[in-house]
């Protein structure tokens, strides 16, 4: 018999509870009403050398119907190593079907952490390179899973202890880059709070033309000083996959504390994965100014 939501919902608060007591200060609630948490794990307790952010959400059929969906934040975790994390929670998922798994993920990654401090030198080789990347972006996009489509309403699961009337930040336009009718323009602003994030998103809709735009795609990361962790996330707003193009550029070139924002206004052509090319170009042009 399959579960109900009560007892799926039970299962939530029993499997939470578990690891709140088990990893203390390193688990941490985000948003307690929308199932968002993160926890910080590392490969030892006294001087950690390796060091990971699991982000999940808890969707309403999880565990018996529907996976966790998660993000994997680590400055040095990239490419191969990446995909294989990936891999690996994606197989422990579909061997423990119906099963709360967040725990065993935890210990799947620590014990890849404990691995590489095993067989690594003194520090970890994060790779920094501002190259575009050819291939379509699939490893990268392997475990993310849009949370919200509307935009503004994505920002309202995000809670932050800053207050209502919190400063604008400074907002800087970028040069637009125009290709077959179609114009890409980046727009950036320094943000440390997810509320800023929503300002600032708010502040460009209140302009007519980018609020017109065909697209508006964001990625923002802020770096959290006190669990030396990334609170990350993105929005394609229609594009497939550019806005996990975008976080990934963003992780690329090690940045936090911004939120970038490109909006693209089509004209008729499809450009095919130039346009990608447009919008990482966009991103990393107002980046560097």
């Amino acid at each position: 018999m399959a579960a109900s939501d009560t007892e799926r919902a039970q299962q939530q608060i029993d499997e939470i509870e578990a690891l709140s007591s088990i990893y203390g200060d390193d688990w941490c609630v985000v948003d307690e009403d929308e199932k968002i948490y993160c926890i910080k794990i590392s490969d030892c307790l006294d001087q950690p050398k390796w060091t990971l952010c699991l982000q999940v959400i808890l969707p309403p059929g999880y565990p018996t119907a529907e996976p966790p969906i998660y993000q994997l934040n680590a400055p040095w975790l990239q490419g191969q190593d990446y995909t294989e994390l990936a891999n690996s929670l994606e197989e422990i998922y579909v061997q423990n079907l119906g099963e709360s798994i967040l725990y065993l993920w935890v210990e799947k990654i620590r014990e890849v952490l404990i691995e590489k401090a095993q067989s690594s030198g003194p520090e970890p080789d994060i790779k920094k390179t501002t190259e575009e990347v050819e291939d379509d972006g699939d490893d990268f996009l392997l475990d993310y899973q849009p949370i919200q489509e509307d935009q503004m309403k994505m920002l309202n699961y995000m809670t932050s202890e800053s207050p209502e009337d919190e400063e604008l930040p400074p907002i800087h336009h970028g040069s637009p880059i125009t290709d077959r009718r179609s114009t890409f323009q980046a727009h950036l602003a320094p943000v440390v709070t997810t509320r800023q994030v929503k300002r600032v998103l708010e502040k460009l809709y209140e302009n007519k033309k980018i609020a017109s735009a065909t697209h508006n795609i964001y990625a923002y990361r802020i770096y959290c000083e006190d669990k030396q962790t990334f609170l990350q996330d993105c929005e394609d707003d229609g594009e497939t996959a550019a806005g996990g193009r975008l976080l990934h550029l963003m992780q690329i070139l090690n940045v936090h504390n911004v939120l970038v924002v490109v909006s693209r206004w089509y004209g008729g052509i499809l450009l095919g994965p130039d346009r990608f090319k447009h919008i990482n170009n966009c991103a990393r042009n107002v980046l560097v100014e």
